[in-house]
Formats: C-alpha cells, structure tokens, sequence
C-alpha cells in the first residue's frame, strides 16, 4: 500500500513535466512545417495566428477577456515576437531563427535589474557575456545577405520574447486571463497580416499549405500554449519548465534537418550549444542558490 502511494505521488510530480515536454515538442515542429509551406511570412502569421486565436479562446474562456495596461502591452510584444520569428524562419535557416530568439534570457539578465531594480551579479555577467560569443559565431563564415537579415530579426524576436516574460512577471498581468496575451498578441497579427493573406487567397492557395496552416495554428501553438499554462496551473517550477523549454531549440533544426535536409552551419551549431548550455548553467546555479538560502540544502 505505501509503494502504491509513493507511485501515485511520483506520478502526480512528473505529470506538469510531461505536459511541459509536450508542449516543447510541439512548438519544435514550428520551423519544419513554417519552412514547408510556400506562403510568405505574412500570410503564414495570419492563418497560424488566427487558428491560434480560436483554440485558445475556447479553452480559456471561462477566465474572461479582460485587458489592462501591462497585457496590453505584453499582446503587442508577442504580436512582435511571433511575426519576427517566422519572418526568420523564412530567411535564414532554422536553427539560426530558434537559437537567436532564445538568446532572450540573456537579454532578461540585463534588463531585469532595471525593471525590478535587482542586483547583477557576477554570474550574470559571465553567462551573458558567453551567449554574446555564441550569438557572434551565427555570423561567422558564407552568409548570404538574406541570412544576414534573417539573424537580425531572430535576434529582435528574442529582444521581444525578453520584454514579453519580463512584463509577465509583473503583478497587474495576473489580474487577467492567463492566457490574454496570447489571445490579443495573436488577434493583433491577424488584423496586420490580414491584406497579405487574402491576397493569397485570390490567387490561390494549396490544401497542403491549409493543412499546414491548421496545425500550426491549432496544434503547434493552441495546443502547446494550453498544455504549458496547465502545467504551471498545477505548480511546476520555472526553473524545471525553463530548462525542459529548452528541448524546443535542440529538436526544432532537427526536424527541418530530417525532413527538409536543410543543415545548419558548424558555427550556428556551435553557438547554439554555447548559448542553451550557458542559460542551462546559469539556471541550475540560480536553483542551487536559492535553495541554499532557503536553508533547503544538505
């Protein structure tokens, strides 16, 4: 009887877990079918968006659609980020849009202690300054001038997705719907991307490219937003849900790789490995921390 209940309690911890994995595994799946349709950036941003948009809407519902200051301004961040990270995707190669958009935490290190007024630490500055080496090696060697531009707006991506879970943190962004954000952040790409979009539509648009659409819209972010917001409904640490996110930029080139055969750079690899192993570091040193001056260490 006692091992059944330590099952059922091991069972219930890993549970947030698996639903955080799940979600990271999904949003993965980005880059490959964003790469696979042969629609513009815009027009894949509306028909992502606005499926997007229903599926969460469904299932949040019941929270209210109230809008203050702060998630209004954390709608139009992620209105930004998800724009900026297709319009990345579809210049430069995968593996360069996911690693640049999740150097965000870098940028959090830095702007953290302005917006809370907190202190910058050493480690702080060694973490940061090892994800700006591995951000520099993205541009080392052959670069095309599309690939070049497709960085930029990677790394603008993260410089919003940065901003975004700052803003998040703030006290008035619980006062609303969990998922309002996402919600009016998705509405706001629909209404920009809507004239591309429609002028596709007239000339003509494949099922395949549809079909594609749908479960970027549905499953990729619906989905995967919903699984993510109940599994720290449930209590996970952001501590756990940031270092298994970080299964999200290691398996999204793999897809493209694996199915599109599209290889990423030796140094882009390079970087990336430098930048998820320097925010993973950083992470666990931060948890370690903590721990010790709660007095929870051995």
């Amino acid at each position: 009887m006692a091992d059944n209940s330590k099952s059922l309690i091991k069972s219930a911890a890993a549970s947030p877990l698996l639903l955080v994995l799940g979600a990271a595994i999904l949003w993965s799946t980005g880059g490959l079918f964003i790469k696979a349709t042969h629609l513009s950036p815009f027009e894949v941003s509306f028909g992502r968006s606005f499926l997007a948009t229903i599926t969460i809407v469904i299932f949040t519902r019941n929270e209210g659609f109230g809008l203050n200051r702060i998630s209004a301004i954390t709608s139009v961040l992620y209105s930004a980020l998800l724009i900026l990270f297709v319009v990345a995707t579809k210049m430069t190669t995968a593996a360069n849009a996911i690693f640049l958009q999740y150097t965000a935490p870098v940028y959090v290190l830095i702007l953290e202690p302005i917006f809370y007024k907190e202190k910058f630490r050493g480690r702080d500055f060694v973490t940061v300054a090892a994800c700006l080496a591995g951000m520099s090696l993205f541009f080392v060697g052959k670069l095309r001038p599309q690939d070049v531009s497709g960085n930029l707006f990677a790394l603008a991506s993260g410089v919003c997705f940065a901003l975004f879970f700052l803003l998040l943190r703030h006290s008035k962004a619980r006062q609303v719907n969990r998922a309002a954000s996402a919600i009016y952040g998705n509405l706001i790409v629909v209404v920009l991307c809507a004239p591309a979009f429609f002028g596709a539509a007239r000339r003509g648009i494949s099922p395949e490219d549809y079909a594609r659409l749908a479960y970027l819209g549905i499953v990729q972010i619906g989905f995967a937003y919903l699984l993510f917001t109940l599994a720290m409904a449930r209590g996970l640490r952001s501590l756990d849900a940031g270092i298994i996110g970080y299964v999200e930029p290691v398996l999204n080139p793999i897809w493209v790789f694996l199915f599109l055969g599209e290889r990423p750079s030796g140094w882009a690899i390079i970087g990336g490995v430098i930048i998820i192993s320097s925010v993973i570091v950083h992470m666990l040193f931060e948890s370690k921390s903590k721990r010790t001056k709660m007095g929870l260490t051995s």
